[in-house]
């Protein structure tokens, strides 16, 4: 995931992954096929593992920003090269990029059913688009999340980041960040 992350699939070869995991070449092989075997359980793997961090976020509590970021942090310890990888797919575009598009929209858009029907997020006339959107805005922060660490002094994936970024996205989605005019008192009609 590190190699095809950092270089693409293309910029990769068997006898670099091999090497680094400290196997043979015919090991990598043996296992996959080839190289785009790999690849594809790759793909494969940083798709269940986006499912299941997607479906904990979308458990019937709802969303917090402690629970968020705790949900997150444990993936992201857990799997350190995902967002780069993400990153990658998302960048070079091609099949695997759109796949992974597809399913995270997909989950997103039935986390978000789920969190209708229980209550925790208003209903949408067009839930496509809101899924869409809110996913787009997850990643973004994904594609950015070197140059906001630049702007920010902090890094908003790690761990005390998340627990900031999550609070301000949850109370933007919540809140919205538009103020609500006062309404004028109404003034008394002049007698002529």
């Amino acid at each position: 995931m590190a190699l095809f992350a950092e270089r693409g699939a293309a910029g990769v070869s068997v006898r670099q992954i091999a090497a680094g995991a400290g196997i043979s070449p015919g090991l990598v092989i043996h296992h996959f096929g080839s190289k785009e075997g790999l690849k594809a359980a790759v793909d494969d793997h940083v798709g269940e593992v986006l499912d299941e961090l997607l479906a904990e976020m979308a458990g019937p509590e709802g969303p917090d920003a402690a629970s968020l970021s705790e949900a997150f942090v444990r993936v992201l310890e857990r799997e350190p090269g995902l967002l780069d990888y993400v990153r990658r797919l998302v960048f070079d575009g091609g099949e695997p990029g759109r796949q992974l598009c597809r399913r995270l929209q997909e989950v997103t858009q039935a986390g978000l059913v789920s969190l209708v029907r229980a209550g925790v997020v208003r209903g949408s006339d067009d839930e496509a688009v809101r899924a869409a959107f809110l996913l787009a805005n997850d990643l973004a922060l994904v594609l950015l999340r070197r140059q906001l660490e630049a702007v920010l002094g902090f890094d908003p994936l790690g761990r005390e980041g998340l627990v900031r970024w999550s609070a301000v996205v949850l109370d933007v989605y919540s809140q919205g960040i538009f103020s609500r005019p006062t309404p004028e008192p109404a003034t008394k009609a002049k007698r002529s």
